[in-house]
């Protein structure tokens, strides 16, 4: 049975919840899933292929870019998803992403206030912004990438990260996370990721 890792960093376990429900869709198509915590993660030697997720927080969060820079190779070798949790996204048009499925919540997307031009709040929050630095880390091996909403609780963040998230990008404390769209993406993850080929 070909083994998937779900790995995941999080602040308050938003990110960790939409982990184990990708991993519980996956396991219900037929193949193993495992979540484990990006710190645990030495090696992904005994699996077949990888899935990681990390909040937006200035940034998709750093840890996870620092791991897909620091193990570009050996995670080249194998299918890889990647997901974001945020608390908004800024209608944008799409980077180009040759052979890479890009999924978006679409109840995540506000369009700009002023049509074809980004406030400066906005512009913190487009898919530009957002995934220039991801595409840049990520291996060749990125068949698909997630945008989901996330869930934001102020008293869970260090001090700097609440004052960015609410002041400059204008993020409100609330649930965004939308289960079944989370769920649907897990189960498409096989079939996006190859894992019926030999």
């Amino acid at each position: 049975m070909k083994k998937v890792l779900v790995t995941y960093i999080t602040h308050s376990g938003t990110t960790r919840d939409v982990a184990e429900a990708i991993a519980e869709e996956i396991s219900k198509t037929g193949f193993e899933a495992q979540v484990f915590e990006l710190a645990e993660v030495k090696s992904t030697n005994d699996f077949d292929a990888v899935v990681i997720g990390a909040p937006m927080i200035i940034g998709w969060h750093r840890s996870a870019l620092n791991y897909l820079n620091t193990h570009k190779a050996d995670l080249a070798s194998k299918p890889m998803a990647l997901f974001l949790t945020a608390m908004s996204l800024t209608e944008s048009p799409s980077p180009e992403m040759q052979g890479v499925d890009l999924h978006i919540d679409q109840k995540l997307i506000t369009p700009p206030q002023k049509p074809g031009r980004f406030s400066f709040k906005e512009s913190f929050t487009t898919l530009k912004h957002y995934l220039a630095p991801v595409l840049k880390a990520a291996p060749t091996s990125l068949k698909a990438l997630a945008f989901f909403g996330g869930r934001l609780d102020i008293y869970r963040l260090k001090w700097f990260d609440a004052l960015f998230v609410m002041l400059v990008v204008g993020a409100k404390p609330g649930e965004k996370r939308n289960w079944p769209d989370i769920r649907a993406w897990g189960a498409s993850l096989p079939a996006l990721l190859k894992l019926d080929e030999k």
